[in-house]
């Protein structure tokens, strides 16, 4: 079974993490929500809370195949403020079994550690600058390798989708698309 890790941090973007996080579990892939604050209530930017399921210390990475970032400016700040994190996002893009995706401003994480250098991504209006090294598109959904960007909260459910079919493959996608009656 796939495992996915999605890092919650105060001021995420709500709809980009549970939209992803939601179509994942539809298509069986472990999802753990992870904290990367003090408490396992992490408080999105329009103030819902949400309960992960692990504080970030609490995990072994090892056994991800996937790590994924929502946006959220607040958010954003916060994982890109969080060292240990960054690090695993430096080791996920150094192996070649390992995949990585952000939406919104979460792939100015990406930029700033030098993880898209000559790939092609995206973002949300504004971050395009801290893409360092990226080839920036105005897609709403970009897969490079083992990169996918996404542009915002507007995309969620396009970036769960393509998740699911990099994850498992494109039938799985096409049948869970099909029976939330996403166009």
């Amino acid at each position: 079974m796939k495992k996915v890790y999605a890092f919650l941090a105060d001021g995420f973007e709500e709809v980009e993490a549970l939209a992803v996080i939601d179509l994942l579990k539809r298509a069986k892939i472990e999802t753990i929500m992870v904290s990367i604050m003090d408490s396992l209530t992490v408080t999105g930017a329009h103030d819902i809370k949400v309960v992960a399921d692990k504080l970030y210390s609490e995990i072994d990475y090892r056994d991800a195949d996937l790590l994924f970032l929502p946006g959220g400016g607040l958010g954003t700040k916060n994982l890109k403020a969080h060292k240990e994190l960054a690090d695993n996002l430096l080791d996920f893009a150094k192996d070649d079994t390992k995949r990585i995706a952000a939406i919104c401003a979460a792939p100015s994480v990406l930029g700033l550690l030098n993880i898209l250098n000559n790939k092609k991504a995206t973002c949300y209006p504004g971050f395009e600058e801290q893409l360092l090294g990226a080839d920036v598109v105005a897609d709403g959904v970009v897969t490079d390798g083992r990169i996918t960007t996404a542009k915002g909260m507007g995309v969620s459910i396009a970036l769960g989708l393509e998740l699911i079919s990099l994850l498992i493959d494109k039938e799985t996608s096409d049948r869970i698309k099909a029976e939330i009656q996403h166009p």
